[in-house]
């Protein structure tokens, strides 16, 4: 017992280390925003939306392991804590060593099984699972170029070339491209022009 203890000591330090290093990804900029101009969610909300994402995805191609889908959302981006972001344009140029970050943040805490289990089979894209949390990282950047376009951006436009590339190249499922489809057609504001008051309630504003 008395060998134990230090050992769980340890362990929690990393583990509380590890909850302040993943805080800091709200402070990591998305890096295409330097050529957005404008405001980009940051790492936390991406991932956010990116979870619901290959939710859909996952229950529009049957997969069942819902469990495996939100874990592996959950921590795909995570290396960006220590390599920051990397946009279209300085993926050209520049080679970021995201299993050494993977393995340095996850190293002595209780989530080490995270990236065994889970990032290093989302980074190979050979499972169902690594390729539906793929195509919902992908669909976020298509989301947020839409909700881009209602502030006044011009860039969702500029960029469909290579967006419609994406949906015919690089989206691996068929729930993922008739989701791409769909997001061309949606109306960023519908959701909440139809549930406001003046249509909801008989008596607003009187």
């Amino acid at each position: 017992m008395q060998d134990q203890k230090p050992k769980n000591r340890k362990s929690l330090k990393r583990d509380i280390e590890f909850l302040y290093e993943i805080g800091t990804l709200k402070n990591t900029e998305r890096s295409w925003q330097q050529f957005m101009g404008i405001g980009c969610a940051s790492v936390p909300e991406h991932t956010f939306r990116v979870q619901f994402l290959a939710l859909l995805i996952a229950r529009g191609e049957k997969f069942k392991d819902e469990e495996k889908i939100l874990k592996m959302a959950l921590v795909h981006d995570v290396a960006e804590s220590r390599t920051g972001d990397a946009n279209y344009l300085t993926a050209v140029y520049t080679k970021r060593d995201d299993k050494r970050a993977v393995q340095d943040t996850f190293l002595g805490t209780s989530f080490a099984d995270l990236h065994r289990n889970i990032l290093e089979e989302y980074e190979e894209r050979k499972t169902l699972a690594a390729k539906i949390v793929k195509d919902a990282d992908n669909l976020d950047v298509d989301i947020e170029l839409k909700e881009m376009e209602e502030r006044g951006s011009l860039i969702a436009k500029k960029m469909m070339p290579s967006r419609k590339l994406v949906r015919t190249e690089k989206l691996y499922t068929k729930t993922a491209k008739r989701m791409w489809d769909e997001i061309q057609k949606a109306d960023p504001a519908s959701w909440h022009l139809v549930a406001n008051k003046w249509v909801k309630l008989e008596n607003a504003g009187r």
